[in-house]
């Protein structure tokens, strides 16, 4: 066992592939591998071989050294290819670097698997939880330290953009996660949630959720493309279908599947004080708990729903402010301009916590206004960014009933 570790550390250390160089060819039909050969022979062999795969791939036929077929890259031995990735996917922490770790899943199906195991891997820790592919999204948030993102409103259009915050700065970008549109329904508002900016639509193959609102625009229900758990039904009433037929592929589910409830409490009164709001959700459990959990029950056959769990948020209250003569929450700097959408959630009950009790102290979700048509959404544990976000769109709009 020892030798054949020495073999692999001694294959990893003289391999000249300059992984974030090479990325980038890795896309490319043309990609051009280049390896030490012996003899002249040899090279006008490799030579051969080249020029057939390239008119293969010019005759729509994957080569050899295709991305999708067992080629060079495709035959190296899998417990290298899982150290190579692995030391990809820590070096390379945050975006735009991370897109390197992306890159190693398009170069062929064998290392698409073994970057998905490795992300997986990573992913178990909760102060860990990176964004790397659209899965992510809908994956627990990180435990110890919010995950930063940013929301910028495109009025004219009635859309929304989701970003992945990559400086402290607010007039930064970041790296694009999500997009959602709105749309009237009749006497409803629907959100379409999509990965795709371009293409927002419940038939698109980025859709992946929707928002919907009731006729005043105070109670508004979550919905996810794919099922949460093995086994789950989507939605039987009109609002949650995706499509007008009743199924077009047995592959792309017709429905929509409710995973969330929002609402806002109505101010008949004309009290003073901002918008309350309630959220009820269905939460994944971490990678950690989860693994926690499957080596306790190991001999136990569970089905997969019991990975969910129920989390009821809560706006957390604002203190008066004598001097300014306003409304205040602290939000650490991440919030700079008052505004009546602004807010921070708690948690009252929370499953994935010992007991199921929240703590009413951290809070789980927060967003505020920052510039005119941008706005931060900072997200913890057990939220998803997908989660977050449609919570989010929830609080754009007027609710005279509530304000």
């Amino acid at each position: 066992m020892s030798l054949r570790r020495s073999v692999l550390s001694t294959k990893i250390s003289h391999l000249s592939f300059t992984l974030s160089k090479s990325f980038k060819e890795f896309k490319s039909p043309d990609t051009q591998i280049s390896f030490n050969y012996n003899s002249k022979e040899e090279i006008e062999t490799a030579e051969k071989e080249n020029d057939s795969n390239k008119e293969e791939q010019q005759n729509g036929v994957v080569g050899k050294s295709g991305l999708d077929n067992s080629g060079m890259w495709a035959g190296m031995l899998p417990e290298l290819l899982g150290e190579i990735i692995q030391r990809v996917e820590v070096s390379e922490e945050q975006w735009p670097q991370r897109q390197n770790v992306v890159a190693c899943g398009c170069v062929c199906k064998q290392w698409r698997k073994a970057t998905k195991d490795v992300v997986d891997k990573a992913s178990v820790h909760p102060q860990a939880a990176k964004i790397t592919f659209p899965s992510c999204l809908k994956k627990p948030g990180p435990w110890e330290s919010p995950c930063q993102c940013l929301i910028k409103c495109d009025k004219k259009n009635a859309t929304f953009y989701l970003y992945l915050a990559l400086s402290p700065s607010f007039m930064a970008e970041g790296k694009f996660l999500l997009a959602a549109r709105r749309y009237r329904n009749g006497t409803h508002i629907e959100y379409i949630i999509s990965l795709d900016a371009n293409d927002l639509s419940q038939g698109s193959n980025a859709y992946v959720g929707k928002l919907r609102s009731d006729f005043l625009g105070t109670s508004f229900s979550i919905y996810d493309s794919q099922p949460p758990h093995s086994g789950a039904q989507p939605s039987s009433s009109r609002a949650g279908r995706r499509f007008a037929s009743k199924q077009i592929s047995p592959q792309v589910p017709a429905g929509n599947f409710e995973i969330g409830h929002v609402s806002y409490k109505f101010n008949l009164l004309k009290s003073r004080g901002p918008r309350r709001m309630a959220c009820s959700l269905k939460c994944r459990m971490s990678e950690e708990m989860a693994a926690d959990k499957s080596q306790v029950n190991l001999k136990m056959k569970e089905p997969e729903s019991l990975n969910l769990r129920y989390t009821v948020l809560k706006n957390k209250a604002p203190r008066w402010n004598e001097h300014f003569e306003c409304w205040c929450l602290n939000f650490h700097g991440r919030v700079t301009a008052a505004s009546v959408k602004n807010f921070q959630l708690v948690a009252t009950i929370d499953q994935s916590r010992p007991g199921g009790k929240g703590d009413e102290e951290t809070v789980l979700l927060q967003f505020g206004k920052v510039g005119g048509d941008t706005f931060t959404m900072d997200y913890m544990q057990p939220l998803s960014a997908f989660q977050a976000f449609a919570i989010c769109l929830t609080s754009f709009g007027t609710k005279l009933a509530c304000e």
